[in-house]
């Protein structure tokens, strides 16, 4: 047996919070890549405007070492350990690699968001440094040790999907299905991890497992096929784009950049398939380490970037928050671009829950949201003289349920992320207000419009307090409008039928 490599501890600790950091503000350039290629072909104007926003917050993001998205994610760790390694360590292998996750998300120079709560199911208290990450280890032959680490946002999280297929069922119908299951939540343009075969959990981590590797989809249909799973690959690739959701929802005919499928042996009477959406933040990396200190990554060459510079359309109305009226409001059209000026609320799941069981209880709330517009957002805590970190919007489906309420109380506008569900448009055209959408994935692009943050209520809740943000021409579209007309449903629609009689994604 050859002689045992040895893993310091210092050494992972090191490369697993150098690698959460690059991931935090660098996207792939893989990624970056085939969004460029598919801004050049987007015909829909709103989700061309969304997808030159993205590549302009991705580009400000890696100039200024900030994050990509205000959810800066759920850390899974990927281990493959060489045999012939040992761990420098007394502690378990979750315990050192927990402490890079730690060092990472509290760097005082680009502090991340703690999104992470232990006791889920009950009191759901914040560890307030992203702790304990998913680890998922397996070892293999040899002295190397050969990390992926990931930081996977709720939204699209939230989105994955899995079955117990028949034998004989349809992988591609069945993910077809679920594509307007997912709505926009997810952020795309993304991608789509797929496993298919193990055992149910086995199958949900392969479909993770494949967001892991480079998009190449473009090189694939260059070359054609050469496997059964790369045909797959390629039908499900042209059947969701040819659904015409686009960028944010916004229709469009960018919805994946790439389809991955990894597969495993599976028991005879069953076929069990599980979809994993990455989103347009796409956060991942690898290194390796041979026992010869950290690993540490290499900064991308921004000049390989997409000269693309979005500014606010020149088009788009102009609002002043502060004198914000119904009959305004009521003027708007869904799809209008808008420039937001004054001030705002926020608040998002726990504030929602908490004035509930106030309201419940029949206590005075310690905010008046009469007249007023309101952000579900969770921001990044600021750093180096910001007014507040990254704060794009989170998605808007999980406030749902808290509509009526929050509309009872004299709210005129709603903003957020994605689609809004049936019952929640019903309310917005039931009380004549509006829902607006922010642009998923492009946090630090619209913190930049944030000229002013404090904290006015729920303190305690940390990034889900209530804040009070002034901005200054914050970009949004009207997603639904006081009509109860809704861009999420139209737009799709619109788009799947000129694709599919123009053939418009011949070639792409």
């Amino acid at each position: 047996m050859s002689d045992m490599t040895i893993i310091a501890e210092d050494d992972l600790i090191a490369s697993v919070a150098d690698a959460l950091q690059y991931i935090s503000f660098y996207h792939p350039m893989d990624y970056i890549r085939a969004l460029g290629a598919a801004y050049e072909v987007e015909q829909g104007p709103a989700a061309r405007d969304a997808i030159a926003q993205i590549l302009t917050n991705s580009r400000m993001c890696a100039e200024g070492h900030r994050p990509i998205c205000q959810d800066t994610g759920i850390v899974n760790v990927f281990v493959k350990w060489g045999q012939d390694c040992r761990l420098g360590s007394s502690r378990s292998l979750q315990e050192v690699v927990d402490e890079g996750v730690r060092r990472a998300y509290n760097d005082p120079d680009n502090k991340l968001r703690a999104s992470i709560l232990v006791d889920p199911a009950f009191t759901r208290r914040n560890t307030r440094d992203n702790t304990p990450c998913v680890l998922s280890v397996e070892m293999v032959p040899g002295n190397t040790v050969s990390i992926d680490v990931a930081a996977k946002g709720g939204g699209s999280e939230n989105k994955s999907k899995f079955k117990m297929m028949n034998p004989s069922d349809s992988i591609v119908d069945w993910v077809i299905e679920q594509i307007p299951l997912m709505g926009a939540g997810w952020c795309p343009p993304g991608m789509l991890g797929i496993g298919i075969g193990g055992t149910a959990e086995h199958c949900m981590k392969l479909a993770k497992l494949s967001l892991m590797e480079p998009i190449d989809m473009a090189q694939l249909k260059a070359r054609g096929p050469q496997t059964d799973i790369e045909k797959l690959r390629i039908e499900i690739y042209d059947a969701v784009n040819a659904q015409g959701v686009g960028a944010q929802g916004l229709g469009g005919l960018s919805t994946v950049l790439d389809v991955k499928i990894m597969d495993w042996p599976c028991h005879a009477a069953g076929k069990p398939v599980a979809m994993i959406p990455n989103c347009a933040a796409t956060r991942h990396a690898h290194f390796t380490l041979d026992g010869s200190g950290p690993a540490y990554l290499e900064a991308p060459n921004l000049a390989e970037y997409p000269q693309v510079d979005w500014q606010p359309d020149a088009a788009a109305r102009r609002v002043d928050l502060d004198a914000l009226t119904p009959e305004e409001v009521a003027s708007w059209s869904a799809g209008d671009r808008v420039l937001l000026t004054g001030k705002m609320l926020t608040g998002r799941d726990a504030a929602h829950k908490r004035i509930k069981d106030m309201l419940d209880r029949g206590e005075t709330l310690p905010v008046d949201f009469a007249g007023r517009a309101i952000y579900y957002v969770g921001p990044v805590d600021p750093v180096m003289g910001e007014v507040v970190g990254p704060a794009g919007p989170t998605t808007a489906t999980r406030m749902d349920k808290f509509t009526d309420m929050m509309l009872g109380l004299g709210l005129l506008v709603m903003i957020g992320k994605a689609e809004r569900g049936q019952g929640a448009v019903a309310e917005i055209a039931r009380h004549k207000v509006a829902y607006l959408m922010a642009t998923g994935g492009a946090a630090y692009l619209v913190s930049r419009a944030i000229t002013g943050a404090r904290v006015v209520a729920f303190e305690d809740l940390g990034m889900e307090a209530i804040y009070e943000f002034e901005v200054r021409d914050m970009p949004v579209t009207v997603a639904v409008d006081a009509h109860g007309n809704n861009v999420h449903t139209l737009a799709p629609a619109q788009w799947k039928r000129r694709i599919a009689e123009e053939h418009l994604l011949e070639g792409a």
